[in-house]
């Protein structure tokens, strides 16, 4: 063990010296206060338009980041006592149609013509928010979690008002934030802040303050700063009363019982505590409105992931979801209200989170779900704070409780508790980042080897990037309320689950040459990268090496080819090929592969993804094929087809195996408030084929009408399973 953790700080030092981007100038703009009313219509004939300090000059993001933008845009900002107001000029000498995905909200800001504005009231570098428009006038609102590493997170909703209007040779936009749907300090003087552009005429992303093409736009560590005229007055008491209610038919032909009637009501409420500090409260929410998870193919021997898509646990989710890793969460939502794929009543619960001083976040969450005929009722509570260190970095730490109760009492014996630290940090211009966290399960039994702990870092120039990271899962490491797939491994033969401790080292080192004469590449360059698993006595039970070469063109298409080397120690006899009968033994398989994506050009109205691996799998022959089909009706509509295709070859199997997941997807915008989406997924691995149909009308804003169909089918002969209508109607007083 010497040698490996020697090896990262060794690996530290080289690139350290290695850093070689500076950053630029960062700009300020102030911000007067208005006593003149504003309408919010995208003209911008108001006197305080033209009077206001401009933000102007941006900077290209991609496809380089040396030059000023070559599309023009102009930011003035205003306030008065309830609302912040933003307009812009975007100016577009280009002829055509812009480019826009659809009149759905919250669109995708890398796929659509859009202007943006990010905020930072913290200053933490940490957490913020954005607010998007298109040129139809579509709206996009999202929060900012660890920095704007992974962009913009649109699960978020509150309530804004914009609105666009068209001129000769731009395009004009009007903003109106509330105060209230906002989260900042009393007394505030100084917030970071962003301008950006994306102009897909002429494939340029650009920003007000420069964000290195390396980042993400949104990332907090570039931004601008916004100086107040006098320090913010806190903002007028923010309620939210969010009523639903909800009716409709479900039937289980499996079980061949009667049409059910489904009936349910239930109350949201949003209570602002500070002007930075939100109580969320919910009394038998529903989710029948949420989009059903995709459906995908598991060739491996673990569950997979499913992001979170109910909007109770969104806001400042980062504070409970962002410790671990991605496969060492102490803490998953969906372990709430959710099991195997069905729902478990939530009777109700309580969230605070946000911002308390300048330095601190705070969060806690209980809720109590239903036991019924699932089991006993169960209460999961979740505590965290994290701590602001420096410009960029924050400690935190958790606390997570699930406790079984009967006859509204705890049973003393069935708990499962879990403590843990995390230790955040990165640079001022964001090339050095990491992370260290240590954490520790507690159940009845009390069992040794209970915790887990890992290191990450990452070092990140536009041309070049190196990652470390280890981590190590004890066997008794516990976190019922979240996600270690890893440590669980199913023996087909005592049909019993098993328990096993695991390190893993993950190094990745990549470069990019970025052509200076060429006219089609952004950039090209190789990678490789190795995932390597070893049990407590460090002996290997998973490895991967994969080494890749990028090619980045000017036109959005991507070309990427890998070749793989793996390593797979089965520790039973186990079906690779899920035919349900027919196992191979156990031992180490060593095998290779060979794999090809390209994305074309995103830009176009017809536009797709293909990826082909092909090689050995354990003792046979894989080939999988993947293809992606999307066309845009602009503004109306997108539609899309996929296929995955699996071809398994195994010398014991009489006949090759064939596993096929076939999707279809519609997205229509009959208006900016009214929006069907559909899909089907045909699933040969899981027999299963699924539509799910949803009408929604957001008559207010904030306010929605949902109707939604569901219906599952035996993929094999077309047998109906199950079938559900559901209405529901939520109406939203503030």
């Amino acid at each position: 063990m010497p040698i490996i953790l020697r090896f990262p700080i060794a690996i530290t030092l080289l690139l350290l010296t290695l850093a070689n981007f500076g950053q630029k100038p960062e700009p300020v703009l102030h911000i007067q206060k208005t006593d003149q009313a504003i309408t919010v219509d995208g003209i911008l004939n108001e006197t305080v338009w033209q009077q206001a300090e401009k933000a102007k000059d941006f900077f290209i993001s991609t496809p380089i980041d040396t030059a000023f933008a070559k599309s023009k845009t102009e930011v003035m900002l205003t306030y008065d006592d309830k609302n912040l107001y933003i307009a812009a000029v975007c100016y577009d000498e280009i002829p055509g149609e812009y480019i826009v995905q659809s009149l759905k909200r919250d669109f995708s800001y890398p796929r659509t013509d859009a202007f943006s504005v990010i905020f930072n009231p913290s200053n933490d570098k940490t957490n913020g928010f954005s607010f998007a428009v298109s040129p139809k006038g579509v709206q996009r609102e999202g929060s900012i979690e660890n920095g704007g590493d992974f962009g913009v997170t649109t699960a978020w909703d509150n309530l804004w008002y914009s609105a666009v209007s068209q001129a000769e040779g731009k395009w004009l936009v009007e903003i109106s934030i509330p105060f209230n749907s906002l989260r900042f300090a009393e007394g505030s003087k100084e917030w970071s802040i962003n301008f950006t552009r994306n102009d897909l005429k002429r494939n340029e992303s650009s920003a007000w303050a420069a964000v290195p093409r390396n980042f993400n736009i949104a990332t907090l560590n570039y931004c601008g700063k916004l100086i107040w005229d006098k320090p913010l007055e806190k903002p007028k008491k923010y309620v939210a009363i969010i009523p639903y209610a909800s009716g409709g038919l479900s039937k289980d032909y499996a079980a061949a019982t009667e049409p059910k009637p489904i009936v349910n009501a239930g109350v949201d409420a949003k209570i602002a505590i500070s002007s930075s500090l939100q109580l969320d409260l919910t009394v038998n929410p529903d989710f029948s409105q949420v989009e059903v998870d995709r459906q995908q193919t598991n060739l491996s021997r673990f569950s997979l992931f499913f992001p979170e898509r109910r909007n109770f646990f969104i806001e400042n989710g980062d504070l409970f979801a962002n410790f671990g890793f991605s496969q060492i969460r102490p803490f998953f939502s969906r372990k709430i209200g959710l099991k195997d794929g069905g729902t478990i009543p939530i009777l109700g619960g309580a969230r605070l989170s946000g911002k308390v001083g300048d330095n601190w976040r705070v969060g806690a969450m209980t809720m109590q779900t239903d036991g019924g005929t699932a089991g006993l009722g169960q209460n999961f509570s979740v505590a965290a704070l994290q701590r602001q260190l420096g410009a960029s970095s924050n400690i935190g730490v958790i606390g997570v409780n699930r406790s079984s109760v009967e006859n509204r009492e705890f049973d003393k014996s069935a708990f499962n508790r879990l403590l843990g630290v995390d230790y955040n940090f990165a640079s001022a211009d964001r090339n050095h980042r990491g992370k260290v966290f240590f954490h520790k399960s507690f159940t009845f039994d009390k069992p040794a080897d209970s915790y887990a702990h890992a290191s990450w870092y990452t070092f990140s120039t536009p041309s070049f990037r190196a990652m470390w990271n280890h981590e190590y899962v004890g066997k008794n490491y516990n976190a019922a309320v979240g996600f270690v797939p890893r440590i669980e491994r199913y023996n087909p033969q005592l049909f019993t689950i098993e328990r096993h401790g695991f390190w893993r080292l993950e190094p990745l080192l990549r470069y990019n040459f970025y052509p200076k004469k060429s006219a089609n590449l952004i950039y090209h360059g190789p990678s490789v990268y190795m995932d390597r698993y070893m049990d407590n006595a460090y002996a290997l039970t998973d490895n991967q090496v994969r080494y890749g070469y990028e090619v980045q063109f000017k036109n959005t298409s991507n070309l990427i080819a890998y070749y793989n080397q793996w390593y797979t120690k089965l520790f039973f006899d186990t079906d690779v090929s899920f035919t349900g009968d027919s196992a191979i033994a156990s031992g180490g398989y060593s095998y290779t592969n060979l794999a090809l994506s390209y994305i074309s050009n995103l830009r176009k109205p017809f536009n797709w993804e293909a990826d082909l691996t092909v090689g050995e799998y354990y003792s046979g022959h894989r080939t999988n094929a993947k293809l992606d089909l999307n066309y845009r009706w602009q503004p109306w509509g997108t539609f899309g087809l996929s296929y995955n295709y699996n071809s398994i070859d195994m010398p014991h199997l009489d006949k090759t195996v064939d596993i096929s997941l076939i999707g279809a997807t519609a997205e229509m915008s009959f208006t900016k408030a009214v929006f069907f989406t559909t899909f089907f997924q045909y699933n040969t691995q899981a027999n299963n084929f699924n539509i799910n149909s949803r009408l929604q009308w957001r008559y207010r804003p904030l306010s929605d009408l949902y109707l939604v169909y569901s219906e599952n089918y035996v993929a094999s002969n077309l047998i109906a399973k199950n079938r559900a209508l559901v209405v529901k109607f939520i109406y939203w007083f503030q």
